[in-house]
């Protein structure tokens, strides 16, 4: 059994073709070859050359891993015996589709990098600052010669800086119990790629840790738009270019100094919750997104009173993850991300002086 190409990536709604065929080691056997696809593709076959290949073309609504299935039915001389035999021929990854909007980083001291961000440092940028009186050293270049003139000496004009950031997703693997944390999943791949999509445009590093789960994955931080399809591969566990780990903690190669950590995640986890606390002494800025929509009780139909017990519990949660420095935003139903990342709080420290 043959497939060409044996692994396709494409986006949600795209179309990608394949050629299947099958070969036999015994010349005049009787091949019957039939392509198949598992629930949530539509395969489409576009063209036919013999009853043993065949071009097929292949949609998927959702994002995923999808095997393309191959079925053979061979007869052997005479009539007399017949086999069938089924295999995953091929391997399609769909992506997901992210929506256009950015997302804002959480408020922080960036790194000394040149990047697009634009800081409250004085330095080499375009945005005006100040305007102070020249000292020797000073390049011509930033003299202000209509206020030099106003004056009587010279004056420069200095301006903000721009940083970048290194910017890390946390995703949450671990199992999730039945109701609504079951649907998280969704909201959690579309806004790590959207955290990502957004570093990456801006010219920041991106990488991305998977917790939990029997092989917990993660990429270092890089550039470029290679590297945002590295990402949704390591989401999606596809392809050899992440790295895996054990434990239940994000690995300190995979976290670079500096770095600003975007959680995604239902919080049900006490594991997962250890991690981002671990992150956070290491000196990071840890933003966890719940994704968690409703009550995990609402299906059972409990008195309101769990409800709101549940309710509260979650807010008391929310205060004792930002008493040790790890914000928590809830991504409502009604919100995009982009508009809930806007309720971070600013922790940077006031700037004492200038350089």
């Amino acid at each position: 059994m043959h497939a060409e190409p044996g692994s396709q990536r494409c986006f949600e709604t795209e179309q990608a073709q394949l050629s299947v065929w099958a070969t036999t080691e015994t010349y005049g056997a009787a091949v019957e070859l039939t392509v198949s696809a598992v629930e949530g593709m539509r395969l489409e076959t576009l063209n036919r050359t013999s009853r043993q290949r065949q071009t097929v073309a292949t949609t998927a609504e959702c994002w995923g891993r999808y095997p393309i299935g191959a079925t053979v039915e061979v007869v052997a001389h005479g009539g007399l015996l017949t086999g069938t035999g089924t295999v995953d021929a091929a391997d399609v990854t769909v992506f997901p589709m992210t929506p256009p909007q950015p997302t804002a980083l959480p408020p922080t001291e960036l790194l000394d990098r040149l990047g697009t961000h634009l800081t409250r440092h004085i330095g080499r940028g375009v945005e005006y600052a100040d305007i102070r009186t020249y000292v020797p050293g000073d390049q011509l270049r930033t003299v202000n010669w209509p206020v030099s003139a106003r004056r009587g000496r010279l004056h420069v004009t200095q301006r903000l800086t721009d940083r970048s950031a290194d910017v890390v997703v946390l995703i949450d693997g671990y199992p999730q119990p039945a109701g609504p944390a079951t649907a998280s999943t969704e909201r959690t791949v579309r806004g790590a790629a959207q955290v990502v999509q957004t570093a990456l445009r801006n010219g920041d590093r991106a990488g991305i840790v998977a917790l939990g789960g029997r092989r917990p994955r993660w990429l270092g931080a890089d550039i470029g738009q290679r590297q945002f399809y590295r990402v949704l591969d390591t989401v999606l566990a596809a392809g050899d270019e992440f790295e895996t780990t054990t434990g239940t903690l994000a690995p300190r190669a995979a976290i670079p100094p500096g770095a600003i950590v975007v959680a995604f995640s239902t919080l049900l986890d006490t594991e997962f919750a250890l991690s981002l606390i671990d992150l956070r002494r290491r000196g990071h800025v840890v933003v966890a997104v719940d994704v968690l929509q409703g009550s995990p009780f609402a299906a059972a139909q409990q008195d309101p009173l769990v409800d709101r017990m549940w309710t509260l519990q979650r807010s008391a949660m929310y205060r004792d993850m930002g008493t040790v420095g790890v914000d928590v935003v809830a991504w409502q139903a009604d919100r995009t991300l982009d508009q809930s990342m806007h309720l971070v709080p600013d922790r940077r420290r006031p700037v004492t002086g200038r350089r």
